[in-house]
C-alpha cells in the first residue's frame, strides 16, 4: 500500500511539473505587449545613427546589431534622424522576404543625403523602441552606405519577424499622425 501511494505522489509531482512548464512556455509565446499612448494607440520610436570610429570620448557608443550573429559597431550616440523626420513607414515585400521602407520629410531627406554623402563606406545603424521594453533600443539593421541617398527613402531588411516589423511600422505611423495633428493645431493657434 505504501508503494502505491509513493507512486501516486510521484505521478502527481510529475503532472504538476509538466503543467507548470507548459504554462511557463505558453507565457513566452504570447504577443509582445505594446507601448501605448493615453488613447490606447501603439507607439514606436526610431533612431538612426551613423557609424563612427571610437575616439575614447562619450560621444560614441558600441552597439550590438543582429541577434543571431551579433556584430559590434561603434556609433555616434546622437541619432541624425528619428521618427520626427518621417512622412510614412511601411512594410514592403522584398526578394526572399520583406523590408521596412521609411519615407522622410524634406528636412529628413536633406539630413539623409548629407550623412550618406559624407560617410560613404560606413554603416547606418537603425534602432527602434517598441513593444514591452520602451526603454531598451532594439537594433534592427546596419546597412552599408554605398552611395548617397537623395530621394528621401531608406529601405532595409530588419532583424525582426514580419509581425514585429508590422508593429514597428504601425507605431511609427501613429506617431507621425500625432506629429501632423499637433502641427495643424499649432498652425491654427498661430493664425
Amino acid at each position: 500500500m505504501l508503494i502505491c501511494s509513493k507512486r501516486i505522489n510521484t505521478y502527481l509531482v510529475l503532472a504538476l511539473t509538466l503543467l507548470l512548464t507548459a504554462c511557463a512556455s505558453t507565457g513566452k509565446d504570447k504577443k509582445q505587449k505594446a507601448v501605448l499612448d493615453k488613447k490606447g494607440k501603439e507607439k514606436s520610436f526610431l533612431r538612426i545613427h551613423i557609424q563612427e570610429d571610437p575616439d575614447g570620448t562619450d560621444r560614441s557608443a558600441v552597439v550590438s546589431v543582429y541577434r543571431a550573429n551579433p556584430v559590434k559597431i561603434s556609433v555616434h550616440k546622437e541619432p541624425f534622424l528619428d521618427q520626427g523626420n518621417l512622412v510614412k513607414a511601411s512594410v514592403v515585400d522584398d526578394i526572399g522576404g520583406f523590408a521596412i521602407k521609411l519615407e522622410f520629410t524634406r528636412q529628413g531627406t536633406w539630413l539623409l543625403e548629407n550623412q550618406t554623402s559624407a560617410y560613404k563606406g560606413r554603416q547606418i545603424v537603425i534602432g527602434a523602441l517598441f513593444g514591452d521594453t520602451p526603454d531598451k533600443l532594439r537594433w534592427l539593421a546596419a546597412p552599408y552606405i554605398t552611395e548617397p541617398i537623395g530621394n528621401g527613402i531608406l529601405r532595409f531588411t530588419p532583424d525582426a519577424t514580419r509581425e514585429e516589423a508590422e508593429r514597428i511600422v504601425l507605431g511609427l505611423n501613429n506617431v507621425i499622425a500625432d506629429v501632423k495633428k499637433k502641427a495643424l493645431l499649432k498652425d491654427r493657434d498661430d493664425e
